[in-house]
């Protein structure tokens, strides 16, 4: 009986373990059916999901590289400041007139031979968005041209902005020491530069149309101002000017780039009623401390008055428009909006106006068909050298441009910069002439012997954003 029974215990065993083996090679045989049946859907899902992860990591990755270049450029603001033997400022540091070629006036409307010297010491108050790259692009050709010695800023393109300048943020700066340009992006403090300028330095300035300036710096700027994350729909320009105060706040992260710009990049309290008397004060010093102040709209008869000024060639304001966005990336302002934006840039409009009242004081000085005559002639010689120098005659797009030393600079998240590729038969005598009129901001910069390791750091974590 024991026998019998251990043999049907057995038996069960093998009968349950061959239910066990032809289930498992059933479930095997059925997995592989839905592949070959289903196979493509699983590849996508397989596919997808590691897509997925990939999109985590990369954005994990944007985000630790984000904060850690955010904490750096915040530490690189701080400085240590000390008060040094102040030691007075040098007239002039420039090479004797013989060698910055002292020459005949050769303006185009005045042909006397009346010999002048190229005035060569000045400060270009950089503005934003205000067509200051294109400009920054002439005083660095000039500058090369004379041997001058540039102010630049340390480890970054601007002066620590948006802080106010500080003599210290000049790279490699001791006191006593000569410079003849500054140009940078500053928050503008007068007392400070006269110390690093020589006393008779010119000062110079360009405006923009604030309403202009306004949809320029919003989109521009847009991304890292935090009040605007929050606005809804995609013309988040047209819904905050629906209702500013229901988003702006003046102490929120970057939010002067989005009221009275220019009146804050002079150094001023840009959230101050209008109708305040300090700021016709403050237009009064501005007035009192700039030589010239350039406008946008009129700026190849800025030009003019800036190379009468300085006595300059018509070859030293030779340009190419750079740093300017494609043009379907330009919302239009409508009457309406436009309205709107200058009411609430209601500052800036008091200083444009100004500004723009003085401007034309002097083209009246300067004469009306002189002028003329001149604004056409540097027009013709403009497009004369863009035939020469510019492959197509026109701009490209970030993603056609060939050589990275004209690879412009672009707005977080957006490739909406534009620039420009070099003919490749440009003769021997222009192409040093063209390259330098082509090299982007940041490139010169750093040929120039600027230290940008802050900003280009910046620029490769953006790169990786925009990517």
């Amino acid at each position: 009986m024991v026998a019998t029974g251990n043999k049907g215990s057995v038996e069960q065993r093998r009968s349950k373990e061959r239910k066990e083996c032809e289930g498992r090679e059933g479930k095997k045989e059925l997995i592989s059916l839905k592949k070959r049946r289903y196979g493509k859907n699983t590849d996508k899902e397989e596919r997808g999901e590691r897509q997925w992860w990939q999109l985590q990591v990369k954005r994990v990755t944007v985000g630790c590289l984000l904060i850690c270049v955010t904490l750096l450029y915040a530490l690189s603001t701080v400085q240590i400041n000390f008060t040094p033997t102040e030691l007075p400022v040098p007239l002039s540091c420039a090479p004797p007139p013989d060698q910055h070629s002292t020459q005949p006036h050769t303006n185009i409307s005045q042909p006397d031979n009346n010999t002048c010297v190229p005035k060569v010491d000045f400060m270009f108050m950089k503005t934003h968005k205000t067509a200051s790259s294109t400009f920054l692009n002439i005083l660095f050709r000039f500058g090369e041209k004379h041997k001058l010695k540039f102010a630049f800023p340390n480890s970054r393109n601007d002066f620590f902005y948006p802080s106010p300048f500080q003599r210290t943020y000049v790279q490699g700066y001791e006191s006593g020491m000569c410079f003849n340009i500054m140009c940078n992006h500053m928050r503008f403090n007068a007392t400070e530069v006269a110390r690093v300028l020589p006393r008779d330095s010119l000062y110079i300035t360009i405006l923009r149309d604030p309403a202009e300036l306004f949809e320029s710096a919003f989109h521009y700027f847009g991304h890292i101002v935090p009040l605007t994350w929050r606005i809804p729909g995609e013309d988040k320009m047209t819904e905050f000017l629906r209702d500013p105060d229901q988003y702006f706040s003046p102490d929120g992260i970057n939010s002067f780039y989005l009221k009275n710009l220019l009146f804050f990049d002079f150094g001023q309290d840009n959230t101050l009623d209008p109708d305040d008397p300090r700021v016709e004060e403050a237009i009064k010093v501005i007035a009192e401390r700039f030589h010239l102040v350039m406008l946008v709209e009129h700026f190849e008869e800025s030009l003019i008055l800036l190379r009468d000024a300085l006595c300059w060639e018509t070859d030293d304001i030779l340009f190419f428009k750079l740093n300017s966005r494609k043009e379907s990336t330009v919302s239009k302002l409508t009457p309406e909006l436009r309205t709107k934006a200058l009411q609430w840039n209601s500052i800036d409009w008091k200083l444009y106006k100004h500004f723009n009242s003085t401007f034309w004081e002097k083209v009246e000085v300067y004469g009306r068909q002189r002028m003329a005559e001149d604004v056409a002639e540097l027009k013709r010689r403009n497009t004369e050298i863009a035939k020469i120098c510019i492959e197509g005659g026109h701009s490209v797009e970030a993603g056609s441009i060939h050589e990275e030393a004209m690879l412009p600079w672009q707005p977080i998240g957006e490739k909406s910069i534009e620039g420009y590729n070099m003919n490749k038969n440009v003769d021997k005598a222009h192409q040093e002439l063209c390259r330098k009129m082509l090299t982007q901001e940041i490139q010169y910069l750093t040929d120039l012997g600027a230290n940008l390791w802050v900003t280009k750091l910046w620029g490769h974590v953006r790169n990786i954003i925009n990517w």
